[in-house]
């Protein structure tokens, strides 16, 4: 890394001591870490918070699983309340997975389907509006619809550029590049969908003195993957100083149902199917773990495409486009400017 990167990614100086491997990210003592974790996660809901519960929105992913096991953990079953909120382009598989876990950890759960709230904000009609402008044909009953970004732009210094693709009821898909204009309503129409959820959160978390757990990871935090006053939004993060691969070794530990371990990480937004490298991170989350990990630590980029295979230039221009991703997301994780 170049005297540049560490200014732009506002680092302390490398700190690595043992050689970089694939292993690097291992907890040496995972249970310690949940412990840990548990410890605090206990101090700050009861103590410095000073509410009596806990209340976390559960969808059958890897997050919000290990988040709720670890908030059990802590405040125990009697305590925690998980909270499924569908909507009408939800997979099925989430409310599954969902209440498997909730029953496994003996957790009291609701359900607040929140289509007709969207419909209220115009989510639907405004996200289609943006998708027939770039195919005309494009109805919402005879099509699916997700936006993507393009996945080779990550070992080229490219900035990042989306494409909307559409299948059809006969499984044929199409795709264009989307223009900056469609791209921005259909996001922000989209985004309408965390922050309902969000707000339904709170309703609950407020009605009960209970405390909103958040369940965005390292990655989703510092690479900007989540909603601002969204999914964003929480009284305490615990997993969000977690690689994702920690967030999978805490998964195996805690004993979450080896479907949710194995079931790919999606983004559960759009009505077509969609994982969450397609649509952000750009590649799998093994070796962005350790991408971002050597770019914090100050790693030499041909220390770690060694490690991965890549040549020095390839690691350079996924170091540049980490610091990128993070700097043209850094409003995001601002807090509101006040005078």
């Amino acid at each position: 890394m170049n005297a540049n990167q560490k200014k732009q990614l506002n680092t302390m100086e490398p700190r690595i001591t043992i050689p970089f491997s694939k292993d690097i990210l291992k907890f040496e003592n995972v249970e310690a870490e949940a412990d840990r974790i548990s410890r605090r996660l206990k101090d700050d809901i009861l103590v410095v918070l000073k509410r009596k519960g806990a209340v976390i929105g559960i969808s059958g992913g890897i997050d919000s699983s290990v988040t709720l096991a670890l908030t059990v953990k802590a405040i125990g079953s009697e305590n925690v309340i998980g909270i499924m909120l569908p909507e009408k382009d939800s997979s099925p598989e989430s409310k599954e997975f969902a209440l498997k876990l909730a029953g496994k950890l003996n957790i009291k759960t609701l359900e607040e389907e929140i289509t007709r709230a969207l419909d209220g904000f115009g989510c639907y009609r405004r996200r289609d509006e943006a998708v027939t402008a770039i195919f005309p044909e494009y109805n919402p009953n005879d099509f699916k619809m997700k936006i993507g970004i393009n996945q080779s732009g990550l070992n080229q210094f490219l900035p990042p550029v989306f494409s909307l693709t559409i299948i059809g009821s006969d499984g044929k898909a199409k795709s264009k590049i989307l223009p900056i204009k469609e791209y921005l309503q259909i996001v922000a129409a989209s985004n309408f969908k965390q922050r309902c959820r969000m707000s339904m959160l709170y309703y609950h978390a407020e009605r009960l003195h209970f405390a909103m757990i958040g369940t965005p990871n390292k990655h989703e935090v510092e690479q900007g993957f989540f909603v601002k006053n969204g999914d964003g939004g929480a009284d305490i993060m615990p997993i969000a100083h977690l690689y994702k691969s920690q967030v999978y070794q805490l998964a195996e530990h805690l004993g979450i149902p080896e479907e949710i371990i194995k079931r790919t990480p999606t983004s559960d937004t759009y009505s077509a199917e969609q994982t969450q490298e397609e649509f952000f991170f750009q590649m799998p989350y093994l070796e962005m773990d350790l991408i971002w990990y050597g770019l914090e630590n100050g790693v030499p980029e041909e220390e770690v495409g060694k490690v991965l295979g890549k040549t020095k230039e390839e690691i350079r221009h996924i170091y540049n486009n980490l610091i990128r991703k993070k700097k043209t997301t850094e409003y995001l994780r601002m807090a509101p400017i006040t005078y």
